[in-house]
């Protein structure tokens, strides 16, 4: 499989970046770096002008003392979330340059987030989430070969692209490493590393089930704010999200239980827990590229009721329900719970996506049945 370097989000980047500084968040080694080279069209690499990351010591110190290079009228701007005063930095930038020079900001970690007093920057930044790869990044005509090297390896470029089992093990067993080790260090006051990677280690058996914190403090030993503070640490870190119930009293829907997923869904060793996260993580990434593109307010949700009944995502826009999703490895059976719902809530669409090949059913009488590169290609998945 050769490696594509144009990413989803290029044409948008392109155009936001004449008028507004550029910040893209997203999972360590998820290509942020790659993709920032490829703007600056450079074939040096770290040694071009215009590419300043403040984990290297050099460039650290051109940034501390503001030793920006005069003849690189697009600048990248890695991993400087790190720095206390980021911010201003790069407002001075801004205020001092925009428009005759443009600037990309990368991190992995959440940089709406990490915003250390005030967010000094309003107005002079759009913000994208650069997701890992998917089937129709992968080819214009995706097939079950693209499909299964996703569910395999995952979308991170490195693991999926060398397409090798003892690569992917050691890629992602460096990759955690560095998270917990390195980049929690220099972000969160953390000293009980231990515990992390023993939630870390714990996680993957939960996905695709409501996570319950009180049996994770168990597992671990550990006080119930701790817990609730790690996985959001894991979330800003670009580890793992968590999806919310979506429903009302008529259907008695749960109101607070919530669904943890991996941004690298190879972690789950489930086959039906790995295609039900590849799936919430498609459908992430539409919900974020509405956000980022076109500035809708974007919810990737799941139904539940108190009697368990449920439907894995359903994803809202400025609060209203576009369409309901249901994962299954078969496609003998057409839900019965999605049925159930389609009949007492608003949810106008209801898609059953399975790894066969059968397509039956219409989703706006009930619930339609169909292959997952049918539904990535229909709804023009990103």
């Amino acid at each position: 499989m050769k490696l594509r370097r144009d990413r989803y989000i290029e044409k948008n980047v392109l155009k936001d970046i004449q008028d507004k500084l550029v910040f893209i968040g997203g999972p360590r080694q998820v290509g942020k770096t790659t993709f920032a080279f490829h703007l600056l069209g450079a074939r040096k690499g770290k040694d071009h002008p215009g590419y300043l990351n403040w984990d290297i010591d050099l460039h650290r110190q051109k940034i501390i003392q503001r030793k920006i290079s005069s003849i690189a009228p697009f600048m990248v701007f890695d991993e400087i979330h790190k720095y206390v005063r980021w911010r201003n930095f790069m407002k001075g930038f801004f205020d001092l340059y925009y428009p005759k020079r443009q600037a990309l900001v990368t991190g992995s970690a959440r940089l709406d987030y990490y915003r250390k007093g005030g967010d000094s920057l309003q107005g002079r930044y759009h913000y994208y989430r650069l997701h890992p790869y998917s089937l129709n990044e992968l080819s214009k005509h995706p097939g079950r070969d693209e499909l299964d090297a996703l569910l395999q390896f995952g979308g991170f470029p490195e693991p999926l692209f060398k397409a090798d089992a003892t690569e992917w093990r050691r890629w992602q067993r460096e990759r955690i490493s560095r998270i917990l080790r390195v980049d929690l260090r220099d972000l969160e006051r953390v000293s009980e590393i231990s515990h992390l990677e023993v939630l870390m280690e714990a996680l993957p058996a939960r996905v695709g089930s409501p996570l319950s914190l009180q049996s994770l403090r168990e597992d671990l030993g550990v006080s119930h704010d701790s817990i609730r503070r790690w996985i959001q640490i894991f979330e800003n870190l670009y580890i793992c999200f968590r999806i919310s119930p979506f429903g009302g009293p008529k259907i008695r829907a749960v109101k607070k239980e919530q669904k943890l997923y991996f941004w690298d869904w190879s972690q789950v060793e489930s086959p039906g827990g790995k295609f039900e996260n590849m799936v919430a993580s498609q459908l992430l990434k539409f919900c974020h590229l509405k956000e980022d593109t076109e500035g809708y307010n974007m919810e990737l949700r799941y139904v539940r009721d108190i009697d368990k009944r449920e439907v894995d995502f359903v994803v809202l826009q400025d609060k209203k329900p576009l369409f309901a999703v249901e994962c299954k490895t078969g496609d003998e059976k057409t839900s019965q719970t999605a049925l159930y719902f389609k009949e007492r809530t608003l949810i106008p669409k209801f898609f059953q996506v399975h790894l066969g090949k059968k397509d039956y059913g219409y989703e706006d009488k009930g619930v339609r049945v169909l292959p997952f590169l049918t539904f990535i290609k229909e709804l023009q998945m990103p």
